[in-house]
């Protein structure tokens, strides 16, 4: 079982239009509405792939009601801390011309102590039972922005390896508590070390002198179409992805992490789990919901993903 971890939910409104018109007005046929937050998106790609999956995350609101039913519809055990607010509501827009998507973020979750220590609470009946954790997304602004170095300490009681996959300083507390994998993508490593990379080469150099410095186990970050990069206790990787022609590309890079913990819970070697994110990941654009994926098309894709010695 892969127990997920998200703080902060989001329920997507994906949005497709020919392509962004400002001042002009801007019909659509299609809408679809999904899961969101990173962790919740890592259980969907997991779900869709037969893994038993556990998503832990703080809900609320009208917003939060629909996103649990969402997560049950896909056969995914929801635990819902319920706390004041609102899910936050993000409208997906999809420019189908232009093969890009932009997020526009309402809503905010209000979270007490008590609410906080109830899902410490449940983390800890969880991890008993999970063979890796995924940590997803922002932390909100009424939580404990240590919150995740809270659940590494709880996963290490626990023996249980956690990949987390934010940026700023939800990542920075978390460091000194060593998680199994640091994940992140491309503009979130430029924010969170202040390390501008312009080209694929810059950010290499970049990341690899941030994972020898800090000492990181694992630094895994993807980069879109450019694929992904990995620093392993194995060695150096870029991962090569065959292009899609992309529905929806927004929670790919979440898709990733599923599959990597997934893989690597398998006792998979580095290599294999990266090629199994990479195809997991270049699958998951190919449906219209976020994170979304089919096995079929993840089995189709495995054997054109590359993962190159760096």
């Amino acid at each position: 079982m892969i127990l997920t971890v998200t703080p902060n939910s989001a329920l997507d409104k994906v949005i497709f239009i020919e392509a962004w018109t400002p001042g002009k007005p801007m019909r659509t046929r299609r809408q679809v509405t999904a899961v969101g937050g990173k962790g919740l998106d890592a259980s969907v790609s997991l779900a869709c792939l037969g893994v038993e999956t556990v998503a832990l995350s703080f809900v609320a609101g009208e917003s939060g009601k629909q996103l649990v039913r969402l997560l049950e519809g896909y056969g995914i055990r929801a635990d819902a801390v319920w706390v004041g607010g609102e899910t936050r509501l993000a409208h997906v827009i999809v420019e189908t011309r232009h093969n890009r998507h932009s997020h526009i973020i309402t809503g905010e979750l209000q979270i007490n102590p008590e609410q906080v220590a109830v899902l410490l609470e449940r983390f800890r009946h969880w991890v008993r039972q999970a063979d890796w954790v995924i940590c997803g997304g922002s932390i909100p602004l009424s939580a404990p922005q240590d919150l995740y170095a809270q659940i590494l300490q709880e996963a290490n009681q626990a023996a249980v390896s956690v990949l987390v996959d934010a940026s700023d300083q939800a990542i920075r507390q978390v460091l000194p508590h060593c998680p199994a994998v640091v994940k992140m993508n491309w503009a979130e490593f430029e924010g969170t070390f202040g390390a501008p990379a312009a080209t694929l080469q810059d950010l290499q150099d970049s990341a690899h002198q941030v994972q020898r410095d800090l000492g990181l186990n694992a630094l895994v970050l993807t980069c879109g179409e450019q694929g992904m990069l990995a620093f392993t206790p194995q060695g150096n990787y870029r991962v090569v992805v065959p292009w899609q022609p992309a529905i929806n590309a927004a929670g790919a890079g979440d898709a990733a992490s599923g599959a990597l913990a997934w893989r690597l819970s398998l006792g998979e070697d580095w290599l294999t789990a990266l090629r199994w994110a990479g195809a997991v990941s270049a699958a998951s654009v190919l449906t219209e919901a976020t994170a979304e994926c089919r096995r079929e098309d993840v089995l189709r894709l495995l054997p054109w993903v590359q993962v190159l010695p760096i």
